[in-house]
């Protein structure tokens, strides 16, 4: 284990067979060893800086089915809520007068969210916050809106590719989604500018070493400017209700050695992560990570946004959650910057390191 964790440390690459290894091999020193060289790594480009999203969940209507999502088309049981183009611009407001610059708009594969009202909202965000960056995270679409999007100002795209095996994903998915599309798509942001985010569930149904060691070489290869995985956690209304829980432990393992993988990454500690241990975002900043995304949704809707059972901060007021996490990180010798938080290109972080 050792000799992998100085080959990742030094070159940032491993075979699919040795990614594998390091997974099983998982063991108190090695999972210690590579929070450390995770930590260095990240601290020589951005220091102790914690960079925030302000995330606005702006629809839990989905036109989708994935099998272990709370909001599911199928999950009649769901609250479903659409915020209005005045709602989404008024919690942006309010996350800039707090510090925040940069929003991400997420919400359900909802189809109301046209390429003209999306493009109108993104357009409005931007004039009204130029120094602002604006994620989406609105599902898969086609290449032309995509640019679209970005044309009208989007500057980050996250899509989940949540498993870089073809076979997992059709067991995590309905025959309708596509495999190929999901890469596709990444592949489509990409090239037309966007800064990309990609990402996976740690522990989800069906997942080995195997398919972990894929998405670990996916990530090597692609290179993505953010990379949001989080543990698995069940929803009482789907499929996987009883399936157990991705742990606090292997999610950790994985930060580390993706800042490894790739060192300027922006990596989350996401509020999975939160959801399934109280210090758990503490303990991602400590693994490696160097993002958090508190909630700027109106409080009256946070709790129907609900992918996954028991979410976090689903009441607290945008000023307190930012607060607290401000609070937390400084206990922790990191501070929360009022910054956009852009990657740091390779020329940038060679003068660094």
């Amino acid at each position: 284990m050792k000799e992998l964790v100085d080959k990742l440390s030094e070159k940032h690459s491993l075979s699919e067979s040795e990614y594998a290894a390091l997974i099983r091999g998982r063991a108190l020193d090695i999972t210690a060893e590579l929070a450390g060289l995770a930590v260095q790594t990240r601290r020589a480009i951005y220091g102790n800086d914690v960079f925030t999203r302000g995330l606005i969940e702006i629809s839990s209507i989905c036109k989708n089915n994935c099998l272990y999502c709370g909001i599911r088309k199928d999950n009649h049981n769901a609250n479903r809520y659409r915020l209005t183009e005045d709602d989404i611009l008024s919690c942006a407001a309010e996350g800039y007068r707090l510090g925040f610059r940069t929003f991400v708009l997420q919400g359900g594969d909802d189809p109301f969210f046209t390429d003209p009202v999306l493009c109108g909202i993104v357009y409005k965000l931007k004039e009204n916050h130029s120094d602002c960056a604006v994620t989406l995270s609105m599902g898969e679409r086609s290449r032309e809106s995509y640019k679209q999007l970005f044309d009208a100002g989007a500057d980050r795209y996250l899509l989940r590719h949540e498993t870089a095996d073809p076979e997992h994903y059709a067991r995590l998915h309905p025959k309708e989604m596509s495999f190929a599309n999901r890469m596709q798509c990444l592949y489509d942001l990409r090239d037309i500018g966007y800064q990309v985010g990609c990402g996976f569930m740690v522990g989800s149904p069906f997942q080995t070493p195997e398919t972990l060691a894929k998405d670990l070489k996916f990530i090597e290869e692609f290179k993505p400017d953010m990379c949001g995985i989080g543990p698995f956690i069940p929803h009482h209304d789907t499929a996987f209700r009883d399936m157990p829980a991705g742990t606090v432990e292997e999610t950790l393992y994985l930060l580390s050695i993706i800042r490894l993988i790739h060192p300027p990454v922006l990596l989350p500690a996401t509020t999975a992560l939160g959801t399934i241990d109280p210090n758990g975002r503490e303990k991602g900043i400590q693994a490696g990570a160097n993002v958090v995304m508190p909630n700027l949704s109106p409080v009256e809707v946070r709790g129907k946004y609900e992918l996954y059972d028991n979410k976090i901060c689903t009441g607290e007021e945008s000023a307190q959650c930012r607060q607290c996490l401000d609070t937390r990180m400084r206990a922790i010798g990191y501070r929360l910057v009022v910054d956009r938080g852009d990657i740091k290109r390779q020329t940038e972080v060679n003068s660094n390191v």
